[in-house]
């Protein structure tokens, strides 16, 4: 297959940053993006895809080659975060309170241009390639799309999936086989003791006091008993809720949270979290109600995906601009949701920290911003693992 993919990608390099800015300018919440998910919707028709919608506002195109050939998977998300933007760029967000902080927008006017340059050689490509526009990726939104036949008409053999990231230097690509995302499971715990008022505090049985003693244990827990090495573990409290009154003692007490885990064991970390919290309460002279619900399963590279991918990037970037060094992380990606249903996929990170355009900020911060240099890679990266794993290249 003849194609000057570098020549190519530049020359929809204004088209790229315009949709990103476009959908910057205009953010929406997960399962809200409605606007966002009718441009997509717009674009993947003009070329011609077979278009369908799916966990609405979710879209689904499909490229079919006009030679036979494997069946690849891209994935791109559309959500934002209800977060103010602190940016003075001129296509910040319009939208008050909601911002793309996590590059959810370059990952959307990436795989546009994606698809855009595959479409052009539509009858080359051996195979098929189905563009996935994911909503509500920041609260789990892949389990519906599953449920609602995502991975149907057809069903890929593999999924590829990139993120700008900018705790890596601009220019370089992060990647790692096998474990890369933590599973994100969240628990509510709901302590009860017996209210009373302040002043004879030994007719009570305070479930602050309780609250506080289980901190303590939570926090030995996963610093003694887990190898930060082999078992990486990562229990933190979000939320705190007991009382509506200063001078009482309360009867009950509700502390929220996540447990992490960059390995496979989670299910024994689930169940001696539940026995140690129960036993401190009850220590305690108080009661409580344990509820674990899972947001999202460990995210695994599949190897062999590793090698390919390791090698079309060492092809664009060079061999030592790839990173493994903070690329594994504590943090989730329902992409795992995708990998679980038995089709191998690869994850990496294309990085875009460059101090000199301020867009060194951690992601899901007020005042994230984006190296645009980073476009122009993301796609010409995407291509050319779509191209390599279809054998078109």
């Amino acid at each position: 297959m003849q194609i000057d993919i570098k020549k190519e990608v530049a020359a929809l390099t204004a088209e790229t940053i315009a949709t990103r800015r476009d959908i910057h300018a205009h953010p929406e919440l997960g399962f809200h993006e409605f606007r966002t998910g009718k441009l997509v919707e717009t674009r993947l028709k003009a070329l011609g895809l077979r278009v369908r919608r799916c966990a609405d506002p979710g879209v689904i195109g499909v490229l079919e080659g006009g030679k036979p050939g494997k069946t690849v998977m891209l994935r791109a998300e559309l959500d934002a975060l209800p977060l103010t933007e602190k940016n003075d760029l001129p296509f910040c967000s319009q939208n008050p309170g909601v911002m793309h902080a996590c590059g959810h927008d370059c990952h959307a006017a990436i795989q546009l241009s994606v698809a855009k340059i595959l479409t052009a050689h539509r009858e080359e490509l051996p195979g098929t390639v189905v563009f996935l526009f994911q909503p509500n990726e920041e609260d789990i939104g892949a389990p519906q799309m599953i449920a609602e036949g995502a991975l149907k008409d057809p069903r890929p053999d593999a999924i590829f999936d990139m993120h700008v990231w900018s705790p890596i230097p601009i220019g370089k690509v992060g990647m790692v086989s096998g474990p890369d995302c933590a599973s994100s499971y969240y628990f509510k715990l709901t302590i009860h003791g017996k209210g009373t008022a302040a002043y004879i505090p030994d007719q009570g049985i305070s479930p602050i006091d309780a609250a506080g003693h289980v901190l303590n244990a939570i926090n030995a827990m996963q610093t003694l008993e887990y190898s930060t090495l082999n078992q990486p573990t990562l229990i933190t409290v979000g939320t705190i809720h007991a009382g509506d009154y200063m001078i009482n003692i309360p009867d009950d007490l509700t502390m929220e949270g996540s447990i992490r885990c960059l390995h496979s064991n989670e299910k024994a970390v689930h169940e001696r979290f539940t026995e140690l919290v129960t036993a401190v309460c009850t220590a305690c002279r108080c009661s409580c109600d344990v509820d674990i619900t899972c947001g999202n399963n460990m995210l695994e590279n599949d190897p062999d995906l590793y090698s390919m991918a390791h090698s079309v990037a060492s092809e664009v970037v060079g061999k030592e601009n790839i990173t493994d060094k903070g690329v594994r992380e504590m943090g989730g990606d329902d992409l795992a949701e995708f990998f679980r249903e038995g089709i191998p996929g690869i994850y990496y990170l294309a990085g875009m920290g460059n101090p000199a355009k301020h867009t060194t900020a951690p992601h899901h911060s007020r005042n994230f911003r984006v190296d645009e240099d980073v476009l122009d890679l993301g796609v010409e990266l995407q291509t050319r693992m779509t191209l390599r794993y279809l054998g078109a290249i």
